[in-house]
């Protein structure tokens, strides 16, 4: 009889223990590619997309969803702009710090990076100055971080997404009209 009770106590504590958490960031045995495009038809207007050097810290942030790639920026940013272009819902507004044409050595790194943006706008800003700016929406909006194994300083590449069928002049239409109304 003692022995089907320490049985049933050990089969108990089994089953009864509960597994840990996972972790936010996702595991690279999922291809990041895949995982990326399960997200980019939940993504829209006022999303981000960081294309991240392998520095960039894992926030504690609730929206902040986090891909390891094991790739390097110029890899995940051509995927990732590729997907982006051939999707009718969002289109990409490219940052990159201004730092970066100050970094030794990074001249061959910044052209591949232009010949992977060819035909797009890409706006520099001060490192801070693009932290800031995606903060302002952070808060409430999902922020996916694809996550790198490139070490080259303010390399990261900041994708702020905004709709693709909607443009700015046809907003200020729209409230011009609202106006008379």
């Amino acid at each position: 009889m003692k022995s089907y009770f320490q049985i049933a106590v050990a089969v108990i504590c089994l089953f009864s223990c509960k597994p840990e958490n996972k972790p936010v960031a996702a595991s690279v045995s999922q291809a990041w590619q895949s995982q990326l495009d399960s997200l980019l038809p939940l993504l829209g207007h006022r999303n981000w997309v960081i294309i991240a050097d392998k520095a960039f810290p894992l926030q504690s942030s609730p929206g902040m969803v986090y891909i390891n790639t094991d790739a390097t920026v110029p890899e995940v940013a051509s995927y990732t702009i590729q997907q982006l272009n051939k999707g009718t819902h969002v289109s990409p507004i490219l940052y990159l710090d201004k730092e970066l044409s100050f970094v030794p050595g990074t001249e061959g790194y910044r052209d591949t990076l232009q010949g992977i943006f060819k035909g797009q706008s890409v706006q520099t800003l001060l490192h801070d100055s693009v932290f800031a700016k995606m903060d302002k929406t952070a808060g409430l909006f999902k922020v996916v971080v694809l996550k790198t194994n490139t070490t080259v300083a303010y390399s990261s590449v900041f994708i702020n997404l905004d709709c693709k069928y909607w443009s700015a002049a046809k907003e200020q239409q729209l409230r011009e009209v609202m106006k008379g109304k």
